[in-house]
């Protein structure tokens, strides 16, 4: 069973698209020029990153980022 990672997705001005990453797996990013392309794209950067993990024997990490979710009140 694949764990399931939070991705975070955010509009950067400098790169004038959407960047999508993986807080979990270190430097496992992604860009797309619509916040679903960058989706697309980071879960292709996930499956290479775990399997490149489990080719060089490192433990796939626990899924530990929990956003701070903010409520107004």
């Amino acid at each position: 069973m694949m764990t399931k990672y939070h991705i975070n997705i955010f509009y950067s001005h400098d790169d004038e698209g959407f960047i999508a990453d993986i807080p979990d797996l270190k430097y496992c990013s992604a860009f797309g020029e619509t916040p679903q392309h960058a989706l697309e794209e980071v879960l292709i950067a996930q499956n290479l990153w775990l399997e490149a993990a489990k080719a060089n024997g490192r433990e796939t990490p626990e899924a530990k980022y929990q956003p701070l979710i903010y409520q107004a009140s």
